[in-house]
């Protein structure tokens, strides 16, 4: 069986229980290495965007400025591992010789960790990339990306919206990318009653640097006590 076939099998339905507790015993596995690996990261901040940006995109340098920022200021960090946004951030630790952490996920197209992390860990299976991704994060920096990107948000809010992660900042780089999206949320959404106002609040969407590293800082302060 290859590995495309056991990814799919996963969702599939019933297909054995000796099959189900082999399968939950790898899922565990691959928890267990990635909390092992990322518990002594200290304070961090995961960076999602796209990954099919290069290094002349707009995006892609305003990922590698905003990382030094945050670098600086003694924050590791920590992106999905690939190219793209994801290298950009991670160059930006890199550049100031911040921590710079990888969760990279195997795909059937392969994607190889970037050149500019000094430790990664490999997964399998994106909910476990998600989790760790979350775990130990203090604040997200979004900037412009499709699916993956859209994937991560929604689920953290969702998260916060129901009480099963604190409240943390968000912020989303990127202002005249993120337009029609405020607009649907603000017109549709909260507008419809399908969600509160409050449920939004942790997203701050900005192109200003100060405003943004400001808006991390507040929340995180207690983490250099």
């Amino acid at each position: 069986m290859t590995k495309k076939d056991r990814d799919q099998g996963l969702l599939e339905g019933a297909q054995g229980t000796w099959l189900d507790i082999s399968r939950t015993f790898s899922i565990g596995l691959e928890f267990f290495r990635g909390f092992r690996m990322l518990r002594n990261i200290g304070p961090c901040v995961t960076v999602f965007g796209s990954a099919r940006f290069d290094e002349n995109h707009r995006y892609y340098k305003t990922a590698r400025e905003f990382s030094q920022c945050l670098g600086e200021a003694g924050f590791t960090i920590m992106t999905g591992g690939g190219p793209g946004i994801m290298e950009a951030a991670n160059r930006g630790a890199r550049d100031v010789g911040a921590k710079s952490i990888g969760c990279n996920i195997q795909l059937p197209m392969e994607q190889i960790p970037n050149p500019y992390l000094d430790m990664w860990a490999e997964f399998e299976h994106f909910y476990v990339r998600k989790v760790m991704l979350v775990k130990y994060s203090s604040a997200f920096v979004v900037l412009p990306g499709g699916f993956g990107t859209m994937d991560e948000v929604f689920e953290t809010l969702t998260l916060i919206q129901t009480a099963k992660i604190k409240r943390f900042p968000i912020v989303a780089l990127g202002t005249e990318y993120w337009q029609h999206l405020q607009e649907f949320v603000q017109r549709s959404m909260i507008e419809t009653g399908t969600i509160e106002t409050e449920d939004v609040d942790p997203v701050l969407v900005t192109d200003d640097f100060d405003q943004a590293f400001d808006y991390i800082r507040r929340h995180t302060l207690h983490l250099f006590n």
